[in-house]
């Protein structure tokens, strides 16, 4: 059974030698900024939005990963359009891109779904969500030259709480704990608008009472709303750096509209599981490019944010 693209040439290039080419020019972008693989990149958080938005972002995560000792990729992304408290796995043997098809791990997807921790999802389902798919040709393209060996393990999540967050974390950090596997884990950050019923604004860094922002706060924004959801999203991903349930108070807190939180959570909680081990208790997370799709600046505006972040272990 294969999974089509069915989000290709809408959300992104459906053309191979294009979208080749506009995949390499961003790569070669990201390159120019920093110094690639980075050493012990054991998953990376990236953006699922539109490639032409936030592609160029995504990118900086994709050229992490030293791909030598990868033969697993795990893709975590939230659930969009089917509401469902659990996670959910692929039944395809083969996602399409437009770049070549990639093959499921269905040991490993049987494995999981003889936890009885799993359910399948129907193809349907699988086929209208996005935010694996635009995963795809990065995951694609990175391993190209040994896509022969590389198998894919496609995982949605749902509205899933804390406790089952931790429960999906304990059960992955065995495969986290494994080198030749690499975790994908798929988020967009702040949604910002009313389009997104979210106007978080705060005056200053350290400002204790923000607000909501409509036509009646206009006299309040002291600085550019964009700057005020930049330092949302920092604070944010300065509580991943923190622990698990700093992240959970953060969220908590802002409500910051973060569309894979849940996806996030899970890979939080599996980090805290590696870290009872002696010999997996050095981490790093560390965001390495981060971008919004426009600059807000009146409360009529609306933007998405990206971030990309790798996850080092030693």
């Amino acid at each position: 059974m294969i999974r089509k693209a069915t989000h290709a040439n809408s959300w992104y290039i459906d053309n191979k030698n294009q979208l080749n080419k506009q995949l390499d020019s961003w790569f070669e972008k990201a390159a120019k900024e920093y110094s690639f693989p980075i050493k012990g990149t054991r998953a990376i958080i990236a953006p699922h939005a539109g490639l032409n938005y936030s592609g160029p972002t995504a990118a900086f995560a994709y050229k992490c990963i030293d791909t030598s000792k990868i033969k697993r990729v795990f893709l975590l992304g939230p659930s969009h359009h089917q509401y469902f408290d659990g996670c959910c796995l692929s039944k395809c043997d083969t996602y399409e891109t437009p770049l070549g098809n990639l093959t499921l791990d269905k040991q490993v997807l049987n494995e999981l779904y003889e936890t009885g921790k799993f359910d399948w999802m129907k193809q349907s389902v699988d086929e209208e969500e996005h935010s694996i798919e635009m995963h795809l040709p990065f995951t694609f393209k990175i391993f190209e030259d040994k896509i022969d060996q590389v198998k894919i393990v496609p995982i949605l999540v749902g509205s899933i709480g804390e406790k089952k967050e931790e429960m999906y974390g304990e059960l992955f950090s065995k495969y986290l704990q494994d080198e030749e596997n690499l975790f994908i884990i798929s988020s967009d950050f702040c949604h910002w608008g009313s389009r997104f019923r979210y106007t978080y604004y705060t005056k200053t860094d350290d400002d204790n009472y923000p607000v909501q922002l409509s036509k009646f706060h206009e006299n309040q924004i002291t600085r550019p709303i964009y700057e005020s959801i930049k330092d949302l999203d920092h604070k944010g991903i300065d509580s991943l750096k923190s622990s698990f349930h700093d992240f959970q108070s953060y969220l908590s807190k802002t409500k910051n509209t973060i569309c894979g939180r849940h996806p996030i959570a899970v890979l939080l909680a599996a980090l805290e599981s590696l870290s009872k081990k002696t010999e997996l208790s050095n981490k790093k997370i560390q965001c390495i490019k981060y971008d919004q799709s426009s600059h807000c600046e009146n409360y009529q505006d609306s933007s998405v944010s990206y971030a990309s972040i790798y996850i080092q272990i030693d």
